[in-house]
């Protein structure tokens, strides 16, 4: 499957959008739809396209098992690669900590990728039982962020 949008291409939107009044853009063909908001000082971006077999992929985060892990724990996990950040700005509280409850449309963090914001969600109800990667560090696609029981 290929994504009919580079990282380059998004960018070029986004440089042509910080240009503009507007909030919003959101394209949607056949293919794909790509959604791009102003967030703040940044933007955030939302993928959805069609492979193959017309079935469609979400940009939204999984929720896998943690294979190995004692217990019910899951994995909230990167759902694309960039730098993964546990505050919305610097120098604010972390959206959440270990003990804190989550439910699937909490903002467990950020991922910057080529200058957008995109928040990272639960996607899953419980307690934060672990936080995997520091702020600031890079992650790659499925990389766990942090363990949910």
């Amino acid at each position: 499957m290929t994504i009919p949008l580079t990282p380059e291409d998004v960018a070029e939107i986004v440089a042509i959008l910080d240009g503009s009044a507007y909030q919003t853009l959101d394209i949607k063909t056949a293919r794909f739809r790509l959604r791009v908001a102003r967030d703040g000082e940044g933007w955030t971006q939302e993928w959805d396209w069609q492979d193959e077999t017309s079935a469609p992929h979400q940009s939204s985060p999984v929720a896998v098992s943690l294979a190995g892990d004692a217990g019910d724990a899951t994995a909230i996990r990167a759902p694309l690669p960039g730098t993964f950040y546990h505050a919305p700005q610097p120098g604010a509280p972390p959206f959440v900590e270990a003990g804190d409850a989550v439910t699937p449309e909490t903002v467990i963090g950020i991922i910057e990728t080529m200058k957008l914001m995109n928040p990272v969600y639960a996607a899953m109800s419980g307690k934060i039982a672990e936080v995997l990667v520091a702020n600031g560090v890079m992650v790659g696609k499925g990389d766990p962020l942090m363990r949910v029981e």
